[in-house]
């Protein structure tokens, strides 16, 4: 008897354990993410366990990275280098450039600029439930993984700009 309340217990406790987990954040890998520059990126991402106050998740695709739960900011690493446009907003943060599609706000995609391969964030800047733009890209130590990726290209002020506006409302 005392075994079985023993294994009992063992489960119980396992069960517990396993319900208070994150569950995997299921992404695709982006075609280049088996660069060594991504791998670099994604060993640097241990220092981010978070991102204002939304804790890092287990993603199941190479290069990648998720926070949040639900998950408010998607990382992929691998992506072809963006090109220039006339449409997007480039602004610099912590010295990383950054493309802002805001074509779908409050869902923003941010591409870094003039970095191959390139990294792509997905955040959510729903007011009461995401993060702000900013604050992602103002992250030091996200900023720092990223950089690992030389910069080949810079953003240029174009006239009657800020050279780095706010890509979302702040929470």
């Amino acid at each position: 008897m005392p075994r079985r309340l023993a294994v009992a217990t063992v489960l119980v406790l396992a069960a517990g354990l396993l319900a208070g987990c994150s569950s995997t954040v299921h992404l695709n890998a982006a075609d280049d993410a088996n660069d060594p520059r991504c791998a670099d990126v994604s060993v640097r991402l241990s220092n981010v366990p978070a991102i204002d106050g939304h804790d890092r998740r287990w993603t199941d695709a190479q290069a990648t990275a998720a926070w949040g739960d639900p998950a408010v900011v998607l990382l992929t690493c691998g992506l072809p280098e963006a090109e220039p446009t006339s449409t997007l907003q480039c602004v610099t943060r912590q010295g990383i450039d950054w493309l802002v599609d805001t074509s779908k706000t409050p869902l923003l995609t941010l591409t870094t600029y003039g970095r191959k391969p390139a990294v792509q964030l997905f955040i959510d800047s729903t007011p009461n439930k995401g993060v702000s733009a900013n604050d992602v890209i103002d992250n030091k130590s996200l900023a720092a993984a990223i950089a690992t990726i030389p910069a080949t290209h810079a953003c240029v002020e174009r006239p009657g700009t800020d050279a780095t506006p706010a890509p979302s409302p702040s929470n």
